[in-house]
């Protein structure tokens, strides 16, 4: 009887094993293939066309930096970074060496370590640039989710604003930094600030380029709600917050979301030109200070600069689609 049962079962066990086996998702080798070949050949090409165009390119400091020279450039930006930081840290430990002595002969006296007096290096630029981006994208989230709601909840708010949205929207950096720059320059004024003049110059001007695509998406998401939930809304008897956090929030979220990533977009775009004329550290800095400089390398250290904002620019919109889809279940 066992022997039996077990031979019966045996049919109807491989059956559901057959069943689970064809609803589970089938990678498709072809599609991926082609998802990974079609970039590599994308890119071969461009490296391709470069590689031979750039040496017919004949500028006053030279030839067009082809590849190979920025490749170069690159491992040499890279070596000069972690030289730097080499003898910073043998800046630190000599004052802390002194500070030591120091000590031992007074114990009650004043010691203080000071900071490495180096200019800062290709990397150290690329943290200060993602560090301003980021603080004048938030600064610019903070302001345009909040009154992209209003607006989106009050078409007679939404009428009497949108003038001056049409107008402030195409201003471009380039008017907004002279003012912006003699605004932080007259008010923001301390004896020990907690943040550089230049660093809240090109914060601002970032916030003031970047926040009108999540506004304007904003709006238009929660004017969009689905007028059934609305009138559920109203039926619950939901008060003013919870309404927006359980009703409008959710049903939105993917146009914010897709404001956000167009935002974060120009504001790295924004931030290269406003440091660039407001002489403020970071890559755009980088950049004009190596035009400046009119060496051999300026070329290929300026096409470092640039393959670095584009990548860093990929990235960046990479991890907001990211959070995007974490957040926004139906997208």
């Amino acid at each position: 009887m066992t022997t039996l049962s077990q031979t019966d079962q045996t049919p109807a066990a491989t059956h559901w094993l057959r069943a689970l086996t064809e609803k589970l998702p089938r990678p498709n080798l072809a599609d991926t293939g082609r998802q990974l070949l079609l970039p590599i050949i994308g890119i071969l090409l461009f490296l391709g066309f470069w590689h031979l165009a750039a040496p017919q390119v004949q500028t006053s400091l030279g030839a067009f930096p082809g590849p190979g020279a920025v490749l170069e450039q690159s491992g040499q930006l890279w070596q000069e970074h972690s030289d730097q930081r080499e003898r910073a840290s043998q800046f630190i430990t000599m004052q802390e060496q002194r500070n030591e002595r120091i000590l031992a002969e007074n114990p009650v006296a004043e010691v203080k370590i000071r900071s490495y007096p180096g200019a800062p290096t290709f990397i150290d630029q690329v943290v200060t640039s993602l560090g301003t981006v980021l603080a004048g994208f938030v600064l610019a989230t903070l302001i345009a989710v909040p009154l992209g709601i209003v607006i989106g909840l009050n078409r007679h708010f939404s009428a009497a604003v949108n003038p001056l949205i049409q107008i402030f929207k195409p201003v471009s950096p380039l008017a907004w930094l002279p003012l912006v720059t003699m605004v932080v320059s007259a008010t923001y004024v301390s004896d020990d600030p907690l943040f550089e003049k230049s660093f809240v110059t090109s914060m601002i001007t970032v916030t003031l380029c970047s926040l009108w695509p999540t506004l304007i998406n904003t709006s238009v998401g929660v004017a969009a709600v689905n007028p059934d939930l609305l009138n559920v809304s109203k039926v619950l008897r939901l008060s003013f917050w919870t309404h927006v956090r359980k009703v409008v929030l959710p049903s939105s979220v993917p146009m914010i979301f897709t404001g956000l990533r167009v935002s974060l977009g120009i504001a790295w775009m924004v931030l290269i030109a406003a440091e660039m004329l407001a002489q403020s550290p970071g890559l755009g800095k980088f950049v004009w200070d190596e035009f400046q400089n009119g060496s051999s390398q300026s070329l290929s250290r300026i096409m470092v600069a640039v393959l670095a904002i584009g990548f860093i620019g990929f990235l960046l919109d990479r991890i907001m689609l990211l959070i995007q889809k974490k957040v926004a279940w139906n997208e």
